[in-house]
């Protein structure tokens, strides 16, 4: 994906923020338990917030959040869901936070967002010494049968080179964390996954997927017959044709610390 439509994906979500909110999937606490020291008094930010998936999570954790997110209607779709939350725009190339004042930067599904040769010396800047970043995605798990299958029928617009287990430990090496090492002033990358799961009904996974980013670029006719694909396909096998089931996921974490 060239940089132009790289901007034009990641500024797609705006339009789609209440969906985005009631739809994306929370995290796996046990991949930010692997990431941050849940010491009482431990300063997150949570960068390309969003909506506040990843937000809420932390909230959950006990530490002291505040979220930064570039788009005006996800930032009110947070604020309007977590009115607690020191909620601020801003952008990872320009995070509106003094020197070293937080100890750890995630990202939820928003670190491929990044320019990481701008935002990478702005996270360091932010960071207390030995503080983490981390970037931290949602993935279908594709080893199992029918979740594979979905991704054969969604297409990439609807999961792309990110969103399964497979595809995912294949682009790491590729993302603009790891592309050339770790960003200057952090250590090595590492790497780990954690189950998750998120409890779906046919039509709420076909709206979870109308909340991706190829997709809400899509001319309206092309997404409408995209969507109507993938929801003949769940009527169509024995896992997910009738009533609730959970959509097979892992928390994927690529972490490095500041030096």
């Amino acid at each position: 994906m060239d940089l132009e439509d790289r901007k034009l994906h990641s500024s797609s979500f705006g339009a789609a923020a209440t969906a985005y909110a009631e739809h994306r999937p929370d995290y796996a606490q046990a991949a930010l338990r692997w990431v941050l020291d849940l010491a009482p008094g431990t300063r997150v930010l949570d960068l390309g917030a969003g909506t506040g998936k990843l937000t809420a999570t932390l909230i959950d954790l006990g530490v002291d959040v505040v979220a930064v997110e570039p788009d005006p209607q996800m930032l009110a779709e947070l604020r309007r869901g977590l009115p607690g939350v020191r909620a601020l725009p801003g952008s990872a190339e320009q995070i509106p936070l003094p020197d070293a004042s937080v100890d750890a930067v995630v990202a939820g599904n928003a670190m491929h967002w990044f320019d990481m040769a701008v935002a990478g010396p702005e996270i360091a800047r932010v960071l207390a010494p030995g503080g983490v970043l981390a970037g931290l995605w949602n993935v279908i798990d594709d080893r199992v049968g029918w979740a594979a299958g979905l991704e054969q029928v969604s297409g990439p617009a609807a999961i792309g080179p990110r969103d399964t287990f497979g595809a995912w430990r294949a682009a790491t090496a590729k993302l603009h964390l790891t592309r050339d090492g770790a960003p200057a002033g952090f250590g090595s990358p590492e790497q780990a996954e954690f189950p998750h799961g998120q409890r779906r009904t046919a039509d709420s996974l076909v709206a979870t997927l109308g909340t991706r980013a190829g997709m809400l670029v899509m001319p309206e006719t092309d997404r409408a017959a995209r969507l109507s694909e993938i929801r003949a396909y769940l009527a169509g096998r024995p896992e997910t044709a009738d009533g609730d089931f959970t959509l097979p996921m892992l928390t994927g974490v690529l972490r490095v610390r500041r030096t």
